[in-house]
């Protein structure tokens, strides 16, 4: 039976058990070590929490094709940012359910454009704030269960990282958020409903510039089709801190993020069909982001785009927009 995700600010055992299955990811070791993936300095052990951060750093790190001069990478800027962050998503609820023991357990979302329809001044306030949800922010966060404590070796901590150049390396320090400081506000709830009102899913030339629904989502384009930091990109851009970093999966609401745009992808095929372009005739040039193309992962099995369309036997939403 599909497991069913839910609003986080609206369910407090959903919330309670994502904290502690964070908490339990976090702490628990992948049997896998920093030299593994290159980082520099000692060897250290690797939680598998932060498997999920080496893998979107490295992905990030993937032009496809290489050199490509709109920016594309096997996560980003193009036709692939849905499935990948899809497979991504249903790793993690794997894992989650795996420590918490509970295979009924589904990924929560945040629908940020809630919050987003409050006055700016208000969203920094919202309930996933909390000390009781997310915590707030600061330079290390303080408040929450994810708040940093030097003193504490169980407090939460930032192991994984990247450098200027957006490579791998070790530190040792807590959460990092600034709200609202390179962004004013969050998406509001206008903004989903114009994305969704976008078709076809994605379009030439495959890349920041389209004026396509997975385009709008990830955060390219503004409702005017004018280049804009936007929905998924706003989201991350607010939030700040860690967020704005191709580690950002380090702050838990990075999943928070991407399972309520994972929402709205699936609410588009509900109104458009599980339809995906561009299929395996386009060139090698899109190698990565075609229908049949593998999403490779250090954490389990690769699938392709073309499998991810149809996830109704694994996850559904509470409610789509």
């Amino acid at each position: 039976m599909a497991v069913v995700r839910k609003n986080i600010s609206q369910n407090a055992d959903v919330r309670d058990q994502y904290i502690q299955g964070v908490q339990l990811l976090k702490n628990e070791a992948s049997g896998r070590k920093t030299n593994e993936f290159g980082i520099p300095g000692a060897a250290r052990s690797v939680s598998t929490y932060d498997l999920f951060v080496i893998w979107h750093v490295t992905a990030m790190m993937l032009e496809t094709p290489p050199g490509n001069p709109a920016g594309r990478n096997s996560a980003h800027r193009g036709p692939v940012f849905a499935p990948w962050h899809r497979v991504m998503l249903m790793l993690f609820e794997q894992n989650l359910q795996r420590l918490l023991n509970d295979a009924n357990f589904g990924l929560p979302y945040w629908d940020w454009a809630e919050d987003g329809d409050l006055p700016p001044q208000q969203q920094s306030a919202a309930a996933i704030w909390g000390a009781d949800c997310m915590g707030g922010q600061g330079n290390p966060v303080t408040t929450g269960p994810f708040a940093f404590s030097q003193s504490d070796p169980s407090a939460f901590r930032v192991r994984i990282s990247t450098n200027i150049s957006g490579e791998l390396r070790s530190v040792n320090r807590g959460l990092r958020r600034a709200f609202g400081v390179s962004a004013d506000a969050l998406p509001r709830t206008a903004h989903v409903t114009h994305a969704l009102a976008l078709s076809p899913y994605d379009s030439p030339d495959w890349d920041a510039d389209t004026n396509s629904f997975r385009n709008r989502i990830e955060g390219w384009m503004n409702d005017e089709g004018v280049s804009a930091t936007w929905l998924h990109n706003l989201v991350h851009v607010w939030v700040g801190g860690e967020m704005l970093l191709g580690s950002s999966p380090n702050d838990p609401v990075f999943f928070l993020n991407h399972c309520n745009i994972d929402r709205l992808w699936e609410s588009w095929m509900t109104r458009n069909g599980r339809v995906y372009v561009p299929d395996m005739t386009a060139g090698a040039d899109l190698k990565g982001h075609r229908i049949d193309d593998p999403i490779n992962s250090p954490l389990g099995r690769s699938a392709t785009p073309r499998e991810t369309l149809d996830v109704s036997e694994i996850y559904e939403y509470d409610a789509l927009p």
